[in-house]
């Protein structure tokens, strides 16, 4: 049977970064790289715009004439030619002449601003202005965007929409990205049943972690399929060997306590190395990982509450940095509403709500009280060297959104 010792969440985490495993990188279509990691620096194969370009309706002209147009003294200009978007002029315009332009059109020779069509009437090919405008204005110059050759964005950036709109209009229509992580969830546990509306037999439970685990797996850009082993040791063993061939990552919940004896990390101990059972954390002291067949296990709590604690403060990071993607605490500081008794020698991650000035601890924080997490938006942090915190002290907070991928 594995003896465990309680570890600092602080060496816990040094040993899972220890650890640290990273994915393969796949090329794939643009169209599907939204909320990937780069695996690659992009750089232009053209230049952005790739040409002089209007910036808005109007009509191409020498600014220099325009000079000295207003209300009240207004100049005439002879319209030669008519830009469409997507389309050019070979003509050159010379002094007393416009072509009308639209909006993205390049500019056409002789040209060096656009006059707003707002600013000047028509009649056929005669153009009145009554406004001047000084050279270069109302136009976008050539490469003013990115340079063609000119590195653009570094490998592991995370492609958002704005980073998407610079890599196609670099030239790429295909990137090479960090795989997405795979995972087994393993859910162990006899008692575990559907959720139904029908009355439940008794000592049976609602298997609810299924759902809350997989979905922040997935809230870490990783994918997530579940699997269900009872509380045997043959079982769990075939199914954390049969995982450990096929996925990058394995996560258990259930049978974790560190009191008695806990077949998950039984047979982890028998097959692969444990690496931390026990942390001296509130909510989410059994939590534990190991290595079994060169795959990293995470063994998290029966416990709901327990469990997304645990996932956040351990499992989280891992997955972000297996895509290339750094992820740390975002640490805001707020005021505390109550005051948080804690010991010294544990890290507490109190749930709380936050707003932009204070955070209030939710009352009711019962390992197993999922509305619990549902009424908090945040974690207040307690280091292990701290005793809790008076009412009116400023806390270390960290926002659930800021944890999402």
């Amino acid at each position: 049977m594995f003896l465990s010792k309680l570890d600092s969440v602080k060496n816990a985490s040094k040993l899972l970064n220890d650890n640290q495993k990273f994915t393969a990188i796949e090329e794939i279509s643009i169209y599907d790289a939204h909320k990937r990691v780069l695996a690659e620096d992009i750089r232009a194969f053209h230049d952005s715009p790739p040409f002089d370009k209007s910036a808005m309706d109007g009509f191409a002209l020498i600014g220099e004439d325009t000079f000295g147009a207003s209300q009240s003294a207004p100049k005439e200009f002879k319209i030669i030619d008519t830009i469409g978007a997507g389309d050019f002029s070979d003509k050159t315009v010379k002094n007393g002449e416009a072509i009308v332009i639209a909006t993205g059109a390049p500019i056409p020779n002789g040209a060096d601003a656009v006059l707003m069509k707002e600013y000047t009437t028509e009649d056929g090919d005669d153009l009145t202005i009554y406004s001047q405008v000084t050279p270069g204005e109302n136009v976008s110059p050539k490469s003013e965007d990115i340079e063609k050759g000119q590195k653009v964005l570094d490998k592991n950036t995370f492609i958002r929409y704005q980073e998407l709109g610079l890599i196609a209009s670099a030239g790429y229509d295909r990137v090479k990205v960090f795989k997405k992580p795979k995972v087994k969830l393993i859910i162990t546990g006899n008692e575990l049943v559907e959720p139904t509306k029908d009355e439940i037999d008794k000592a049976k439970i609602i298997n609810s972690n299924q759902f809350t685990i997989k979905a922040m797996v997935e809230d870490s850009g990783a994918l997530c399929d579940i699997a269900h082993a009872g509380d045997t040791y043959s079982e769990v063993k075939q199914a954390i060997l049969d995982a450990s061939k096929d996925y990058d990552v394995i996560m258990t919940t259930g049978g974790t306590a560190i009191s008695k004896g806990d077949v998950v990390l039984d047979v982890i101990d028998e097959i692969g190395e444990i690496l931390f059972h026990g942390v001296a954390m509130r909510p989410g002291k059994p939590a534990g990982a190991g290595i079994v067949n060169d795959k990293i296990v995470f063994t998290f709590s029966g416990q709901p509450v327990a469990a997304m604690s645990q996932f956040d403060i351990f499992a989280r990071k891992y997955l972000f940095e297996m895509q290339g993607r750094e992820f740390n605490f975002n640490i805001v500081n707020r005021v505390s509403q109550l005051k948080i008794p804690s010991q010294l020698g544990r890290t507490d991650f109190i749930r709380a709500f936050s707003d932009n000035e204070y955070a209030k601890h939710v009352l009711n924080r019962g390992s197993g009280i999922i509305r619990s997490m549902v009424e908090a938006n945040s974690y207040i942090i307690i280091d292990e060297n701290d005793e809790g915190y008076q009412k009116d002290d400023i806390v270390d907070v960290v926002l659930f959104d800021s944890l999402l991928w």
